[in-house]
């Protein structure tokens, strides 16, 4: 017997925050993922490399302290991040 699964609820993609790197434009990106939000680092232009920077995250305070953290980074660095934890 086959049990049908549901597809996940997704919602629109939300740009929360924008930066110039090496590579050129990238955003901050946040979408409803089944109730929770996704936080990814997208070329503001693809096609590209996108990085899942968090999951799972269901307070809006939480989640604007870590886009805050990340874009601070970001903006320092002059590079995606996520470069620097080896991906």
């Amino acid at each position: 017997m086959t049990t049908a699964q549901t597809p996940p609820s997704v919602g629109p993609l939300v740009t929360l925050a924008t930066y110039d790197c090496d590579t050129g434009p990238r955003q901050i990106v946040g979408q409803r993922v089944d109730g929770a939000v996704q936080l990814r680092d997208e070329p503001a232009d693809p096609p590209g490399l996108s990085f899942v920077i968090e999951s799972g995250l269901h307070s809006k305070t939480e989640m604007d302290a870590i886009v805050a953290d990340y874009h601070k980074s970001a903006q320092r660095l002059g590079y995606t991040p996520m470069i620097s934890l080896g991906w």
